[in-house]
């Protein structure tokens, strides 16, 4: 069964079941049975989703003692100090815990597809480069507000060494073997 690397897009589950909310789902762009999510991401957030069935592989990915980077673009709301980006470094204290230190730093405009709901903001925005090792339920949505920087809109771009390249919202493609065997050596 091949593993997938799919760029999901905006206000898409990451399941293939609706579970009755009416949204869509990743049965709208995958086609190939017995895949899944191997982690999240959540409703409004974007970007790289493996896919796969193999448990072994969705537990490396997922457990964060196995220390696999994920990085996310992260637009926020506000301007990025150098004192709030210090925070990341150590571990952003949030209401159920303590994130593991993770790197955050300032990013020019990624130049990203456009979203399908374009984003509002109220004031100045920044680009952020957020690389962590763990992955909770909105996690860097929450880092950022910790730091008074709310988060506009959130893109995954890589898992380990798999990236999205030159995939577009709504396209996938197949994991090549020697991109697992990298995957695997992280």
């Amino acid at each position: 069964m091949p593993t997938i690397l799919f760029y999901k897009p905006f206000e898409v589950l990451s399941t293939f079941t609706d579970e009755g909310t009416g949204h869509s789902t990743l049965k709208e762009f995958i086609p190939i049975p017995n895949v899944y999510a191997a982690g999240r991401l959540d409703f409004r957030s974007e970007g790289l989703l493996l896919l796969t069935d193999d448990g072994q592989l969705t537990n490396r990915l997922s457990d964060p003692k196995h220390h696999v980077e994920k990085t996310y673009y992260a637009q926020v709301e506000g301007v990025p100090t150098p004192e709030a980006l210090a925070i990341f470094k150590k571990g952003v204290t949030l209401k159920d815990f303590t994130a593991l230190p993770a790197e955050a730093r300032l990013l020019p405009d990624p130049n990203l597809p456009p979203r399908s709901k374009p984003i509002t903001p109220h004031g100045p925005t920044a680009w952020l480069e957020i690389r962590l090792h763990e992955g909770k339920k909105h996690q860097v949505r929450q880092m950022t507000n910790a730091v008074g920087l709310p988060t506009l809109r959130l893109v995954r771009v890589a898992i380990g060494p798999l990236t999205l390249g030159q995939l577009q919202p709504g396209e996938w493609r197949e994991v090549a073997e020697e991109e697992l065997k990298k995957l695997w050596r992280k």
